[in-house]
């Protein structure tokens, strides 16, 4: 029985890690492309709609991150720490728009119109996301070592 136990999970593992690739390249391209649309929407200055794909973003991280956890936890020895690009990227984003935002007087904030604009609030709400799902992740890996530890206690 402990055989055929071992067997299935590391089918399972096998599954689970190229649904993880996957996951991975969807949540890389869904994130080139709302950064570059919130790029396009700070430079823009309200010329288009706020796209609103913050929370679409954010559920796409959340599932691939919640799966990347689960890997770990079936003790897959090959999960990747490539969580930190997407928090790393998105910190810097939100810096270089405030510090061009800084240099010009708030004019990426204003539009031409004189309307106060939303992208940056927008970014900085994402970018504070992006931060939780990573430190819950951390919090994860964290959990498993201690219970890990405790187990062998």
């Amino acid at each position: 029985m402990d055989r055929l136990f071992k067997d299935n999970l590391i089918k399972v593992r096998k599954v689970e890690s190229v649904i993880n690739k996957n996951l991975f390249f969807i949540c890389v391209t869904v994130t080139v492309i709302v950064m570059t649309i919130f790029t396009v929407e700070f430079f823009s200055r309200g010329a288009f709609s706020p796209s609103r794909m913050g929370f679409f973003y954010i559920g796409v991280l959340f599932i691939y991150t919640v799966h990347k956890e689960m890997l770990r936890w079936l003790e897959e020895k090959r999960v990747e720490r490539q969580g930190e690009a997407f928090l790393y990227s998105w910190i810097g984003l939100t810096t270089l728009f405030y510090v061009i935002n800084f240099f010009t007087k708030d004019y990426y904030c204003v539009s031409p119109n004189g309307n106060s604009l939303t992208c940056m609030l927008e970014v900085t709400i994402v970018t504070l996301q992006v931060a939780v799902i990573f430190i819950l992740a951390r919090l994860s890996k964290i959990l498993k070592i201690i219970m890990a530890r405790e187990k062998k206690s």
